[in-house]
């Protein structure tokens, strides 16, 4: 190995480790570059027509005044149904006990044993009497620790400002990044960054907008079902939808689960599974076509592989970097793999 080669390793990898170090502090800074990137392509759009400067400042507001009126839809009603299944949870674990665990006591040896539910319902009611519900538990818990309260509110204020920011000079970063490139191979690292941005650009716009459709589409199916906690189940498997097919396994399991609990029976079912069924075929013939394209090739072994991976290196960082990542992985391995094919190695002349 040349000491070029080696030189760039040794970068590579103290930049991998000085990551590692700040990962801690990062989190805001990807979170408004990732909204930022989003953004760019309205920003440029209405440049058209508008200063850059008004342009910014309209494209900052919708996106903020979109994630505000999320937040205020969203958030209290999830809180409330998470709070009304602790509430009911004792009940579903002692319909468990009757009906459900004697047939299941059949089926295993004589010297096994299930739980006891008896305690594990003692236990939850008395769990979550003391903390009075969900939101008192984890304000007892941000509030032992007013650091982390900081923090929280510290990204708060720090996400919106950065993205804004950002956005603002998003073209004058890409041309001084452009303006870096080695200029012998400046024209294959213009290639690969388009490339790049395509794949970036169609999964991070296209799965964002496929996710929620998904979510609306879940939660609107099991509300017309009757489940209790429609709108839980249906957005928390609209969000892993990322991962092809995990979202239609996950929700039906829990939406399932939580169906089999609240109507006492398994005659819900049938209908639980064609709700997620009808927004599988949804997404497959409409929705991912339409909305991120068939360019993207990220396996779904690779898209979990990246977030375990993200997750274990650098934890919430790296998991909101892996997807990203592996987007880009994605195209320099085809142009490796280009390369080699061309190459006299491939064609046995070399």
């Amino acid at each position: 190995m040349d000491n070029n080669k080696l030189r760039t390793l040794l970068w590579l990898a103290a930049g991998a480790w000085l990551l590692y170090l700040l990962s801690p502090i990062l989190t805001p800074f990807v979170v408004a570059a990732l909204l930022a990137y989003l953004g760019d392509p309205l920003v440029d759009r209405l440049e058209v027509r508008l200063p850059r400067a008004l342009a910014v400042s309209t494209v900052f507001l919708v996106i903020l005044g979109l994630l505000v009126l999320l937040l205020l839809i969203l958030v209290p009603r999830v809180e409330s149904q998470i709070s009304a299944l602790v509430v009911k949870l004792p009940q579903y674990v002692e319909w468990l006990k009757v009906n459900l665990l004697p047939h299941v006591a059949t089926l295993l040896p004589e010297d096994a044993q299930l739980f006891d539910s008896d305690s594990l319902r003692a236990s939850l009611a008395e769990h979550w009497s003391k903390a009075g519900g969900l939101l008192a538990g984890i304000w007892s818990s941000v509030a032992a620790s007013g650091m982390t309260l900081l923090g929280w509110l510290a990204n708060l204020v720090l996400i919106p400002v950065l993205t804004f920011y950002l956005l603002r000079d998003w073209d004058e970063l890409v041309a001084a990044t452009e303006a870096l490139l080695p200029r012998g191979s400046a024209a294959v690292w213009s290639r690969l960054a388009r490339e790049s941005d395509e794949v970036l650009g169609a999964f991070l716009r296209g799965q964002l907008s496929v996710m929620f459709a998904l979510g609306v589409i879940y939660t609107t199916g099991l509300w017309m079902v009757g489940l209790d906690f429609a709108l839980l189940i249906g957005m928390f498997a609209g969000i892993v939808s990322f991962v092809p097919y995990l979202g239609l396994i996950v929700g039906i399991l829990i939406a399932g689960i939580a169906a089999v609990l609240q109507f006492k029976g398994f005659g819900e079912l049938p209908w639980v599974a064609l709700v997620f069924i009808a927004g599988q075929l949804l997404e497959g013939m409409v929705l991912t076509p339409r909305l991120v394209g068939e360019r993207i090739g990220l396996h779904p072994v690779a898209v979990i592989f990246a977030v375990m991976a993200g997750g274990q290196l650098y934890g919430f960082f790296g998991i909101l970097l892996a997807l990203p990542i592996a987007a880009v992985a994605v195209v320099l391995l085809r142009h490796l793999l280009e390369t080699y094919r061309a190459s006299g190695l491939y064609r046995g002349t070399g």
